[in-house]
């Protein structure tokens, strides 16, 4: 017997043999939760360009669940420079035959359904988390699929609009300050660019592991830094930071990652230190020349620079990620149920508004978090 369930935008056709969702029934045939139809609201990115090719869709599939993922009903999603990068192009040769894609890696919502191997979340249950930064199916949409490892409790202190904020850009300094250089207590950091989402989770999670951080940003960030632990917290555009920044340091994480900031990094670092930068050139490279030739040619560069400021100044360099990471997210869940982890959020608008919302990240109208909320 089958039937066909109604609930808020999602349409489920099933079978009744076993049911681990609200509404989602399946059959356990080894691969997961098979759907016979569904479809849902979601933003699609039918081709590459501005803002105005983001495309709001009430049809949209939603792919049957395997063993260990989670249908989570979202709530609200950050729009992340990524998300903008993306749309303009960016990622063209992996994503372009692929097009249309949902955009969108942050999310916070509730669990409407779980594979048949998901053992630590349940129905219902409150979640934020991130998707990998390659992932083809985004969160910009009212049902959005992750694996159980990308997903952990929201805390109850936060709403959803917060909750959404913080995972893509936490991740990042996560991966970057504990996976690579493996900070640990009473080392000494420099995060350039800690105004941004993700400077400021990177001083957050230093000054939590113990460590002596400054960072570089903006006159409006000073404040906020020096609040969130920052010993020191520098105007770029008005100090000498070569004379102004105190000491060596361990690691640096440059979020700018321009020729004049990898410099300062570089030189602020001792000699066994780490120097990371999100700008790393495999992406572009890719799109300039194909993966048949980008991608060797950003791997040569990269090791070129490696073995260079090795022998040159004794330091690792990195070309630094988002990845999944099940323990950098209980930790960053942790800090932020703990009120140690925050990302403000400066504006918020309806899912709907994605065009507006874009176009407002694209110009600086907002140069703060912006956060789509999901009615």
């Amino acid at each position: 017997m089958r039937s066909l369930l109604r609930f808020n935008r999602l349409k489920v056709s099933t079978t009744t043999d076993s049911i681990r969702g609200l509404g989602y029934s399946s059959d356990r045939l080894g691969f997961g939760i098979r759907s016979i139809v569904t479809t849902c609201r979601a933003v699609l990115l039918p081709r590459f360009g501005g803002p105005d090719v983001l495309q709001v869709r009430d049809d949209v599939r939603v792919p049957d669940l395997k063993p260990n993922e989670v249908l989570v009903r979202v709530r609200a999603v950050s729009v992340n420079p990524l998300d903008t990068r993306m749309r303009a192009g960016y990622g063209r040769s992996l994503f372009e035959s692929l097009l249309p894609l949902i955009l969108g890696r942050d999310v916070s919502g509730e669990i409407a359904a779980i594979g048949t191997s998901v053992q630590t979340l349940n129905i219902g249950q409150e979640v934020f988390g991130a998707l990998h930064p390659t992932a083809m199916r985004g969160t910009y949409t009212d049902y959005a699929i992750l694996a159980e490892d990308q997903l952990t409790p929201k805390p109850s202190t936060i709403s959803h609009v917060e909750a959404s904020a913080i995972p893509f850009a936490a991740l990042t300094a996560w991966r970057a300050l504990k996976s690579t250089a493996r900070i640990s207590k009473g080392q000494r950091v420099l995060v350039v660019g800690g105004g941004g989402a993700v400077g400021y989770s990177a001083v957050q999670l230093a000054v939590a592991s113990g460590c002596v951080v400054s960072a570089t940003c903006e006159s409006e960030s000073i404040d906020r830094l020096l609040e969130a632990g920052a010993e020191q917290a520098l105007d770029y555009t008005s100090e000498d930071l070569e004379v102004t920044l105190k000491g060596k340091y361990n690691a640096v994480l440059d979020t700018i990652g321009i020729q004049q900031t990898e410099q300062l990094g570089i030189n602020q670092l001792k000699r066994g230190g780490h120097y990371m930068t999100l700008q790393g050139e495999s992406a572009s490279l890719t799109d300039r020349y194909g993966l048949a030739i980008g991608l060797p040619t950003a791997t040569a560069i990269l090791m070129k620079k490696q073995i260079q400021y090795r022998l040159s100044h004794g330091i690792e360099y990195w070309w630094t990620y988002m990845r999944t990471d099940a323990e950098g997210l209980g930790e960053i869940r942790r800090l932020t149920e703990a009120g140690r982890l925050k990302v403000p959020v400066q504006k918020t608008y309806s899912i709907t508004q994605v065009q507006e919302a874009h176009h407002a990240k694209d110009t600086r109208i907002i140069p703060g978090k912006v956060v789509l909320e999901v009615d």
